[in-house]
């Protein structure tokens, strides 16, 4: 699986504020849409795209435009608060839903909603949720997401943890994962360390 480790300045500047424990709710926001975009542009960047030509008040000029069926899919809730950057780069994508629940005591996911558009398999996916942890979540929304006819699909995540990496290194060597850290290891609890606490918590103010 190529981990794409994204290292432009701007989206660590965006990580250490999500990484303080002093930034409140609303800043928090701020910098999750920040690096959000940053790190939507990288994963991007081989999106289909075909030449064209378009007319300025001075001529003409060629170019490149998006062709391809995008379709952006986060994992509820934390990947919420990435999906409305993404939107700023292609207000034209097709979204989907996945909804995970991670049990506390086994770490294990079960899922509690899927809604995905249809005619996936020339589709162009994006997954998003911020925080590859045990990579349990991962691997069942990506499960889900092949089972529904998609091919080429791409993962971005704000911090990741080893185990994380490494099970959907296992289970889906051909997704391809964008983020700027692996961090060092997760705890008895399952939390990446030193990861940024719960992203949804801190992204809606429910600590």
């Amino acid at each position: 699986m190529p981990i794409h480790i994204v290292d432009h300045p701007l989206v660590h500047d965006a990580l250490m504020e999500l990484r303080d424990v002093r930034t409140p709710a609303p800043e928090f926001r701020r910098a999750a849409n920040r690096i959000s975009v940053l790190l939507a542009a990288e994963a991007l960047k081989d999106v289909p795209s075909q030449a064209a030509t378009v007319t300025t008040p001075l001529g003409p000029a060629n170019g490149l435009v998006v062709r391809g069926d995008v379709v952006v899919i986060p994992v509820l809730r934390a990947g919420l608060g990435m999906l409305d950057a993404v939107l700023e780069l292609l207000p034209s994508a097709r979204v989907g839903h996945i909804g995970l629940q991670r049990d506390e005591a086994t770490a294990i996911a079960s899922k509690y909603y899927t809604k995905l558009p249809r005619n996936l398999a020339d589709s162009f996916v994006l997954m998003i949720d911020p925080m590859l942890a045990t990579g349990g979540s991962a691997v069942a929304a990506i499960d889900l997401i092949k089972a529904a006819g998609a091919r080429a699909i791409r993962m971005i995540c704000i911090v990741a943890a080893p185990e994380g990496v490494a099970l959907v290194q296992q289970h889906h060597p051909d997704v391809e994962v964008y983020t700027p850290v692996v961090d060092r290891e997760l705890d008895a609890h399952k939390y990446i360390v030193p990861g940024l606490g719960d992203f949804g918590d801190r992204l809606y103010g429910t600590t």
